[in-house]
């Protein structure tokens, strides 16, 4: 057994320097020639021993590592690389969360926290963008070294930012501070404030990662020399070798012309390796058309292309095995593919792109007490239209899809909503959205099929005709009134029938508590049914009176409806 090296998730939201933190890494470590050259791997980016020592320079004079460097988790399009999983927990072994320190935590930065707090994947904060602060200056040395020598403004500025961001954190159930700060790195969430820009900060964070890894990761990163296990990160067409996947290898070896085991769309299938491919390292690309290098082996944990037939029927998420018994291999894939969700009778449809996809949204859409009836990997199709059909509740008529497509014969019908995004948090939020419009719809159908409870006041000076039909000012008292609707007095007695309602020279199709409208009155005559100051009414019929009283209305309207039976009792 030997340690191999962490694998480490860069989340964050959108333009909080996710890609200019690694980019600073990656040109810091080929800007040092004399350190191991970095590579970058498929979808990820290696960062051996020596490079971290020459990136943190004499942060890690005299120390000693076992763990031999980091492998960053990079591939962009990816919702939170921690949805991408490894023997059903979390593909990394820590993450750096980038929080923009202006902005703040963010929708995506509360979606990566939910996932790293659901898998409990160990993680820091990187404070980035601190070279905005007004007056900042960049310095030398550690980081309370370079913050002594900034100006009253710059610090009071920083303070309140980092304050803000701790008391978010907080809020969220993480108790943080500065790195520098923090005695027990177990109970705090360390905060590295930084510069992906100017590079300020970036030795720190580095110095942070290979520690805490070094101190508390060492048992869970101990690898076999047996057969490999990985996470296919994406699935594409490569010029020369045809479908190919980029895969994450986190334990053993893989060789090339091993038999693969991989999870399809399917179900699990076999394959053999036709080649191994690395990209070259950062420091001696040249020839583009010659970017990758065919490799014979590699070792966890690191990237890698793997160039084999029928790829096309994997996806991302996916696992790969190097088969040894392939009946056990099989069952094991099998396994690891499997969504453990307690799908209900009634609910939501779900599709995504990876396994890893599925298990963050229904993470989240549960937090929000949403239903789920079915939750699979893939493109929407028509079966998934026609079982959201069935469901009884027109809120649950809905196949919600993140990062996949709509398969050419899909189209919505029979009430069936399809949202699709490849965001987690505007899919959230655009059918939540959806959600609050179709109870507001569905509230305004029952309405019209079913009479609710009104009140209104014949205001004073307000008889704008006399009879055929009277004209008369109101103002709704409580709840609501229509066209077509009987009005009684509070004595039982007919108020006539509303022939129609206008406000400001326009004809409504109802009128709510709080408004003021001209009514058209059927069937009675100023000064004698009807007088000014009096209340009206709606006339509502036994029947409907029964499934008000078993139907949540308003107070105001509740109190309406026991009005009106008090009236037609005393009758």
């Amino acid at each position: 057994m030997q340690v191999r090296q962490p694998i480490v998730a860069v989340l964050g939201h959108v333009d909080h320097g996710k890609t200019t933190v690694l980019d600073y890494i990656r040109g810091s470590c080929v800007a040092s020639r004399e350190a191991g050259a970095i590579t970058q791997h498929i979808g990820a980016t290696e960062v051996p021993i020596d490079a971290v020592h020459a990136i943190c320079g004499p942060l890690l004079k005299g120390k000693q590592f076992k763990v031999p460097g980091l492998l960053f988790i990079d591939t962009p399009g990816h919702f939170a690389f921690t949805t991408l999983r490894a023997r059903g927990g979390a593909l990394a072994d820590m993450a750096v969360l980038i929080i923009d320190i202006n902005e703040g935590i963010m929708p995506q930065t509360v979606e990566s926290i939910e996932i790293l707090k659901k898998y409990k994947t160990p993680f820091v904060i990187a404070a980035n963008k601190i070279d905005t602060i007004t007056g900042w200056k960049k310095g030398g040395g550690t980081f309370p070294q370079r913050f002594e020598k900034q100006n009253e403004r710059a610090k009071k500025e920083f303070e309140e930012k980092l304050y803000k961001l701790i008391g978010t954190l907080y809020e969220k159930g993480f108790s943080a501070d500065r790195y520098d700060r923090i005695r027990d790195f177990t109970k705090n969430v360390a905060i590295i404030p930084l510069s992906a820009k100017t590079g300020e900060g970036i030795p720190e964070l580095v110095m942070v990662l290979i520690g805490l890894a070094q101190r508390f990761l060492e048992e869970n990163l101990l690898t076999q020399e047996g057969a490999a296990e990985g996470t296919v990160l994406e699935v594409k067409e490569e010029k020369g070798f045809g479908t190919t996947i980029d895969a994450i290898i986190y334990n053993g070896i893989i060789r090339e012309s091993d038999k693969i085991a991989l999870g399809g769309r399917n179900g699990p299938f076999v394959t053999t390796i036709r080649a191994l491919l690395k990209p070259r390292p950062l420091d001696e690309i040249r020839d583009p058309s010659d970017k990758f290098l065919k490799v014979k082996e590699v070792h966890a944990a690191c990237g890698i292309k793997i160039a084999a037939p029928e790829l096309e029927h994997t996806f991302a998420g996916a696992p790969i095995r190097v088969v040894t018994e392939l009946e056990e291999d099989m069952k094991k894939i099998a396994q690891e593919m499997s969504i453990h969700i307690a799908a209900e009778e009634e609910g939501i449809i779900l599709k995504a792109d990876a396994i890893g996809s599925i298990e963050a949204l229904v993470f989240i859409l549960k937090e929000h007490n949403i239903p789920i009836r079915k939750a699979e990997v893939g493109d929407i199709s028509r079966r998934d239209v026609v079982e959201a059909q069935t469901n009884a509740d027109p809120l649950n008529r809905v196949v919600v899809g993140f990062n996949v497509k709509k398969l050419p014969d899909v189209e919505e019908s029979q009430g069936v909503k399809i949202i699709t995004d490849r965001v987690i948090y505007h899919l959230i939020e655009t059918f939540e959205e959806w959600r609050e419009t179709r109870k507001r719809e569905i509230e305004e159908e029952k309405r019209r099929s079913i009479t609710y409870p009104g009140m209104v006041r014949f205001l004073p000076n307000c008889t704008f005709r006399v009879s055929k039909p009277a004209v008369i000012g109101v103002r709704v008292i409580a709840g609501e009134i229509r066209p077509g609707q009987k009005l009684i007095r509070d004595d039982g007695k007919p108020a006539g029938k509303i022939k129609s309602i206008q406000m400001e020279q326009r004809t409504l199709s109802k009128a709510t508590a709080g408004m003021e409208v001209a009514i058209a009155l059927e069937g009675v005559t100023v000064g004698r049914q009807i007088k000014p100051e009096q209340t009206f009414l709606v006339d509502i019929g036994r029947e409907e009176i029964q499934q008000l009283l078993e139907m949540e209305l308003s107070p105001d309207e509740s109190d309406v409806l026991e009005k009106l039976i008090k009236v037609k009792r005393e009758k």
